[in-house]
């Protein structure tokens, strides 16, 4: 099975949804709302004049919330429609970004810029048989002394809904609908892959970068998973047997 071809057809037809719903809100984020949450704001800090990679950036919300605040902007994603929205949403906001519609792989092939800062987040590790081609991409794209920032779904919730915690061969294929309110039950076939944090660690390390720091979160700033629970000030949890698990995990790593 073509698994690149099957998840491209689907976030295809899912940027189409995702432009029209609340969840992401296009109508605020015109009129100005930086769509950046503050655990990746936190970490990253100040990025004025540095120049940054977004990988798997969809349409480009967060990569034109991290112009607004003053960096030099490349999106990659591997969806074609997700580019084609996030350039005329550039080109209709008057900022400056350049994006690349291609799967994450056949960018570190092809690319041969370097970056002050890689930054990646939310539901991104899934789509990547292979964290090793991954984490070596971010690699290359680093200049020296670069930082590397992930900030992504803890793995701990997928195992809680019964999927697999240690890796596979093969990725799990669902037929299922996308997680915005507007879904409507239009239907998608994917193809996921599962990946412990130590996977996601080992392969930074192995690629050559310095892990800084790795911290948990008990709260989601999304609520995109069954059973969460709104904490004002904090967002989404999700208690097990009365105990908040976590939802969230971000690294910051140095080339």
């Amino acid at each position: 099975m073509d698994y690149l071809s099957l998840n491209k057809t689907a976030w295809d037809n899912r940027t189409k949804i995702h432009v029209k719903s609340m969840f992401y809100d296009l109508a605020a984020f015109k009129n100005g709302r930086n769509s950046l949450n503050e655990i990746e704001l936190t970490q990253v800090g100040d990025i004025k004049h540095k120049s940054l990679l977004h990988l798997q950036c969809h349409f480009g919300q967060d990569t034109l919330s991290w112009a607004r605040l003053g960096a030099d902007v490349t999106g990659v994603d591997l969806s074609t429609t997700a580019i084609e929205q996030a350039k005329k949403l550039t080109e209709e906001l008057g900022l400056s970004a350049e994006f690349i519609a291609q799967d994450i792989y056949q960018f570190g092939q092809t690319n041969q810029k370097q970056f002050d800062r890689v930054f990646t987040s939310y539901g991104v590790l899934c789509w990547l048989p292979d964290l090793s081609l991954w984490a070596q991409t971010i690699f290359k794209a680093l200049k020296p002394g670069g930082q590397f920032h992930l900030v992504e779904f803890h793995p701990f919730n997928d195992v809680l809904s019964g999927y697999r915690y240690f890796p596979s061969d093969e990725p799990d294929i669902e037929t299922e609908a996308t997680y915005t309110e507007n879904a409507n039950d239009e239907l998608e076939t994917l193809a996921t892959w599962n990946h412990p944090i130590s996977e996601v660690i080992n392969a930074l390390i192995q690629a050559g970068l310095q892990i800084e720091a790795m911290n948990e979160f008990a709260y989601s700033p999304y609520p995109c998973f069954d059973g969460l629970d709104y904490v004002a000030g904090k967002g989404y949890q999700l208690l097990h047997k009365g105990q908040p698990i976590p939802l969230v995990y971000s690294i910051k790593a140095t080339k």
